[in-house]
């Protein structure tokens, strides 16, 4: 299933993409939280959803994210052979841990809001795991039994806030609409494998990201184990696997977005999103 919600910043309700179409399914299931996961939702949603009987949503409707605020955001970072190749970083022996706040999440067509001060604002298409049930201790072998679904994210990162300022990563990560979610979250049966999509990430129409998680480090499944060693992967929690090389980091000079810029990213069945970069304002 395609799981969406929809509907006004703040006041989305939970939807359902069927077949090009989009349905309300807020009479079915409350919202996909953390509850939802954790009740079985998705079975109860592929149980009930009745695409007859279902009222249908306009594709003019603004899409939110499709999580809603999750208990954590889990960040890989230099995860794929290429791009730790561009950052000039050697490849690490260990996944490389950071959070993203979740209160940067907005939806995959919202605008990128460049921050006070920012002048390294930079892109990176991603996936990202969705958990669906709490896991702890778990091995690689049973790691994708974990799993709720997948869905594209745009890990939007500040290089001088996250590099240059001292500190952990988390600040050059965690900036408002710094992790646009979406257009949905894709259940885990219609995703044969996470290790083999393609992704890709345009600026201004020109192709700038085009890869494949094959690159990865460190796949899907050694991500949730490793992490799952250290804490607890709660349902609705997301995993961002981390992104290709591309980013305007890795150019040289580099390149950073700025006010005007249109962003347009996808992965292979998650579907793709587009964002606008504006300029902070009080």
């Amino acid at each position: 299933m395609k799981l969406i919600r929809f509907g006004e910043a703040g006041s989305e309700k939970p939807g359902v993409e069927h077949e090009g179409v989009r349905y309300d399914v807020s009479g079915i299931v409350r919202d996909y939280d953390e509850d939802f996961f954790t009740e079985g939702g998705i079975a109860t949603l592929q149980e009930k959803f009745d695409p007859a009987t279902t009222s249908r949503i306009s594709d003019e409707v603004r899409l939110g994210a499709p999580v809603k605020r999750p208990g954590k955001i889990i960040c890989i970072g230099l995860n794929y052979q290429k791009h730790a190749a561009e950052s000039g970083m050697d490849v690490p022996k260990e996944p490389v841990v950071f959070f993203k706040a979740s209160s940067s999440i907005v939806g995959p067509n919202d605008n990128i809001v460049i921050p006070k001060n920012s002048k390294k604002t930079d892109w990176e298409v991603e996936l990202a795991v969705v958990i669906g049930k709490r896991a702890n201790y778990v091995s690689k072998e049973e790691a994708l039994d974990y799993v709720a679904g997948y869905v594209l994210h745009n890990d939007v990162s500040e290089r001088e806030f996250q590099l240059e300022r001292g500190g952990q990563w988390v600040k050059g990560k965690s900036c408002d609409t710094f992790a646009p979610l979406g257009p949905y979250l894709v259940t885990k049966d219609e995703v044969e494998n996470p290790n083999n999509l393609n992704l890709w990430l345009t600026l201004n129409g020109k192709k700038v990201q085009n890869g494949n998680t094959n690159d990865f480090i460190f796949n899907v499944q050694e991500v949730i184990a490793y992490l799952s060693k250290f804490m607890s992967l709660m349902p609705g929690d997301i995993i961002s696997t981390g992104t290709p090389e591309g980013v305007g980091l890795g150019f040289k000079p580099p390149v950073y977005l700025k006010a005007g810029d249109v962003v347009e990213l996808g992965i292979d069945g998650l579907g793709s999103s587009r964002q606008e970069v504006i300029d902070w304002q009080a």
